[in-house]
């Protein structure tokens, strides 16, 4: 049923002249999502405080509570319409009432990691582009079909929420920047292995895959505590995001999988001067796939010791610096840094190598990432510790990815049942640090388990060729002056 939700919305909104993508069905969506969830949030605190017998105060004020505005009930338990707002009524009341009073919330918040606060980001950060009020109500309507109550229907909404953030991706523009494919991001959780207790962050966190690919892995560890179901709730998973379409989605998704106050902070990481993270700032695991290609301006570039405008690079100085000694990181980047022989690339490297333990390169294939055509890496490594020895992996799944043919999790099984082992084929080997170029630090992706045998010829071979080519010009020239 929520699926048929889903698309029934995505309908709707083809027809509205506000939308125009993917980007703005999943944007619209997410903020009637977030409200409805909102409602269902109220209600369960709300039963749960009588329960105890104590007084619960709403969140919301009554006028923009969402049973108040978008879903009034008769006393069938069915909407109204005959209260329920629409049309211009509806467009004026969200636009001009409920967004400035949601919008508010930010500044009466506590601190940063409340619920409130999140309301307040989310509604400052992104507005209505619903043109029409009767295509709003129709939404609305459609929206409210959906249920939070079980533990089944969030989990069936996350599985939803995440094909539509998919969806965006895939659409081209600028959605393939907030979605890292899963079965990626599974794979690299399988090899990093964080643990409860440990603080998990992703400092470029898109659409919050990694974390919540973390989260439902710590979850399945069974045997939960109380304390252990806090500490994930709101010790575990910390992200930062610049963009606003990106923050909005992230928080969506990261409620839906069943974190209630996501610590996801709205803010430039870059903009952090790596001078100013202390200890009581740093991570146990990072997981990231940073946006690659931008361009940073000058003044961001101060911020950070090796200056350079490729934003990739500057994340991986920010997150090597946001890493405690013995913590795990996991980070995916363009294979040509690598290989690139410019001072930045050589410089970020060096400290790479020479303050972390590169223990794995998995080298991902052409496809992985949809709508992207650059090749990319992970890099999986301790902190702590110089490099010693590097375990490559080259993913080859014997066929072209594409949107209808992307990455699963039986093209990674291999990777990862291997990599405990480190073991040597015809896809993966080893290198030893001390024999590559001291200078450059060079370690582009060389497979010398399957390289092509070229076989050159002798001295004489190629003289006697170039003989007979010569004897064979020679004859074609006589017939041309025969027949001239």
């Amino acid at each position: 049923m929520f699926e048929q939700v889903f698309k029934n919305i995505d309908d709707i909104l083809r027809k509205d002249a506000g939308c125009t993508s993917e980007l703005d069905y999943t944007e619209q969506t997410s903020w009637l999502l977030f409200l409805k969830y909102l409602d269902a949030l109220e209600h369960d605190k709300a039963m749960e405080a009588e329960l105890g017998n104590k007084a619960y105060t709403n969140m919301l004020e009554k006028p923009y509570r969402w049973v108040s505005w978008a879903a009034p009930r008769g006393r069938d338990g069915k909407i109204d319409h005959n209260t329920a707002l629409t049309g211009e009524d509806l467009l004026t009341f969200v636009n001009q009432k409920l967004f400035p009073y949601l919008q508010g919330f930010k500044a009466k918040a506590s601190n940063p990691n409340t619920i409130e606060y999140k309301i307040g980001e989310i509604f400052g950060e992104i507005k209505n582009k619903i043109s029409s009020g009767y295509t709003l109500r129709e939404i609305i309507d459609a929206i409210d079909e959906l249920r939070f109550r079980s533990q089944t229907e969030k989990h069936e909404l996350s599985h939803l929420y995440e094909t539509k953030v998919k969806n965006m991706g895939n659409a081209g523009r600028n959605g393939g920047e907030y979605y890292t494919p899963r079965p990626l991001i599974r794979a690299i959780i399988q090899v990093i292995q964080p643990k409860i207790g440990e603080k998990i962050y992703d400092g470029a966190v898109g659409s919050a895959g990694f974390l919540c690919e973390a989260y439902d892995y710590l979850k399945a560890q069974g045997n939960l505590q109380t304390k252990d179901l806090t500490a994930l709730q709101t010790q575990t998973f910390y992200g930062k995001e610049k963009k606003s379409l990106a923050y909005v989605i992230a928080i969506m998704n990261m409620i839906l999988h069943g974190i209630e106050a996501p610590n996801i902070l709205h803010t430039n990481t870059l903009a952090e001067n790596l001078a100013d993270i202390q200890e009581k700032d740093r991570m146990d695991v990072i997981l990231a796939n940073p946006p690659f290609g931008g361009k940073e301006r000058k003044e961001i570039q101060q911020n950070f010791p090796i200056r350079t405008g490729e934003t990739a690079f500057l994340f991986l100085q920010h997150f090597i610096k946001m890493l405690k000694v013995g913590g795990r990181a996991a980070v995916v980047i363009k294979n040509t840094f690598l290989s690139n022989t410019d001072n930045a690339s050589v410089s970020l490297r060096k400290l790479l190598l020479e303050s972390c333990n590169v223990h794995t390169i998995l080298d991902c294939p052409a496809g992985t990432f949809q709508g992207a055509g650059v090749k990319t890496v992970v890099l999986f490594f301790e902190k702590g510790m110089r490099t010693q020895k590097i375990w490559f992996y080259q993913l080859d799944p014997n066929r072209n990815l594409g949107k209808t043919n992307p990455l699963n999790d039986s093209d990674l099984a291999e990777f990862a049942a291997m990599r405990a082992s480190l073991a040597e084929s015809s896809k993966s080997w080893n290198i030893d640090v001390n024999s590559i170029n001291q200078i450059t630090f060079e370690l582009s992706v060389k497979n010398p388990n399957n390289a092509e045998i070229v076989i050159h010829r002798s001295p004489i071979e190629i003289i006697n060729e170039m003989a007979a080519l010569d004897a064979q010009s020679d004859e074609v020239l006589t017939n041309i002056r025969r027949l001239l």
